[in-house]
């Protein structure tokens, strides 16, 4: 999709569509209406609908009107309700330029002109860029697998219209800047969720590998895949086992990006979980819901996109992305509860569920980590429902040992609406985790399972690090504005916004 921002009126745009933004404020409604022209067909009907109280500007509401012949060069005008005019925010900003395009686009509009809202005190750059996460995001469908009857008509062009060449106190070249950051980052998220939603029948570790690689090649970053050979080589045993049921091949992802003057400068690592499906392995899951788990790879799709991100907008910084990519299936040669394994630092895990098998190959990744001396390191998983039973589907698990970031993340969680709550993990939970016969075990019983997941995460690290436990946050159960049903690429946003703001080029 084309999205510019231009000088000019909305009369003289033959566009098949205008969506102007309401606030809930009928001073105001009448003021924005004076702009159409009194005596205008235009004016008359929404004048009509303000005075019997069709449109208010509330939240979510929508009105289509129809200019007369002669009054402009445009098909429709979409008004789109934005609230208590000073309740106004970014996310709102996104959430209505996401039902504004979705109303043109089912009106079968191909190109949309658009007035951008007043946010407080934020630039215009800002506004724009929220407004393409917005149109971009909410547009996503997953309909690779429909039969295609006819062809869809999709808004194919969007214009952010200025009367003056300034939005709120950004010039048309800055805003147009930030149109195509903003569209780079979508196109990442996008990407994400065509991973995670990819059926397992076409995914496996070795497509996510094969991924990563034509990804690299294009956007600019080093991918190397280790296979069967190397992970033994290697001692990388949580991968392994929990792959060993399969009858696919697992992988580990490795993925460099060196974008800092210094070569050597410290890295930030992500690390994500690529579980391409999850059965339970031996500890079968229960069939209801099973065909979620698809997206048990969802850690490694924000990883994998966020290198992608970065890249692409060639951040001036080092960061490496690192995937445990494995398939936990049951079968005669899969691992059992019971079982014990020695990761290459040493430490001994127990193996008492085979359904906590996201710890046991992220634990790989961690270790490896060490190697890059890393500035701090952030992993990625959708690792347990005891998260989703704390936080819901609204926000993101976070649990850690780096202070600075675990700061820096819910800042920047709140500036892109992709949350983060912390949970403690205080020394007294590790109680739940001792093993007899080991030095640790793999699961801690019932309570407070999303922090003893993290607890032995924990194990495996001597830098700062990060967990971000998005089971509840990967997966939206119901379409809404610009979240689909389905994977939702969570994180990728926030991850690329932090490492921007790392490198000085927010």
């Amino acid at each position: 999709m084309k999205i510019t921002a231009q000088k000019g009126n909305w009369k003289n745009y033959q566009a098949d569509a205008l969506a102007c933004f309401q606030p809930e404020d009928k001073k105001w409604l009448e003021s924005s209406l004076e702009y159409y022209g009194k005596g205008t067909a235009l004016y008359t009907t929404a004048s009509g609908m303000i005075a019997n109280g069709d449109m208010a500007g509330k939240k979510e509401e929508q009105i289509v009107l129809y200019p007369s012949n002669g009054e402009a060069k445009l098909k429709r005008v979409i008004l789109i309700g934005m609230g208590k005019h000073g309740d106004i925010t970014l996310e709102k900003v996104r959430r209505a330029a996401a039902r504004a395009a979705k109303k043109a686009q089912t009106l079968k509009s191909k190109s949309l002109t658009m007035y951008l809202p007043r946010v407080g005190r934020k630039t215009g750059e800002q506004i724009a860029a929220a407004a393409v996460e917005g149109i971009l995001l909410g547009l996503y469908k997953f309909d690779k697998f429909f039969k295609k009857e006819e062809p869809l008509t999709k808004l194919e062009s969007v214009i952010f219209l200025s009367d003056d060449g300034k939005i709120f106190g950004s010039t048309i070249a800055q805003v147009s800047k930030s149109i195509e950051r903003a569209q780079t980052i979508c196109d990442a998220v996008i990407f994400a969720r065509m991973m995670e939603n990819e059926p397992s029948n076409n995914k496996f570790p070795e497509t996510l590998a094969n991924w990563a690689s034509e990804t690299g090649k294009k956007s600019g970053f080093k991918v190397t895949a280790f296979g069967p050979a190397e992970l033994r080589k290697n001692n990388m045993v949580g991968i392994i086992a929990v792959n060993q049921g399969s009858e696919k091949e697992a992988r580990f992802i490795i993925m460099e990006y060196k974008g800092a003057k210094k070569a050597d400068a410290q890295p930030y690592v992500l690390i994500g979980k690529g579980i391409t499906f999850d059965t339970g392995g031996i500890s079968l899951k229960p069939a209801a819901g099973m065909g979620d788990m698809k997206s048990d790879m969802s850690g490694a799709a924000t990883v994998i996109a966020t290198m992608k991100a970065v890249s692409d907008l060639k951040l001036p910084i080092n960061v490496v992305g690192l995937v445990s990519s494995a398939e936990n299936m049951p079968s005669g040669s899969a691992t059992r509860p019971g079982d014990i394994i020695t990761y290459a630092n040493g430490v001994s895990a127990e193996i008492d569920n085979t359904d906590a098998e996201g710890r046991l190959v992220l634990a790989d990744a961690l270790i490896w980590a060490q190697k890059y001396n890393p500035k701090s390191v952030i992993d990625l998983a959708t690792l347990t429902g005891a998260c989703v039973v704390a936080l819901g589907h609204v926000t993101t698990g976070m649990m850690g040992t780096d202070n600075a970031m675990k700061t820096k993340l819910k800042k920047i969680g709140d500036e892109v609406y992709e949350r983060v709550c912390e949970l403690p993990i205080y020394e007294e939970y590790e109680e739940l985790i001792k093993s007899d016969v080991a030095d640790v075990k793999n699961v801690g019983g019932r309570w407070a399972g999303a922090i003893t997941a993290a607890l032995f995460l924990k194990k495996f690290t001597d830098y700062p690090w990060i967990h971000l436990d998005i089971a509840g946050t990967a997966r939206s159960e119901a379409a809404s504005d610009y979240i689909p049903k389905g994977g939702t690429g969570v994180a990728v946003r926030l991850l690329t916004e932090m490492l921007a703001e790392e490198s000085g080029k927010k």
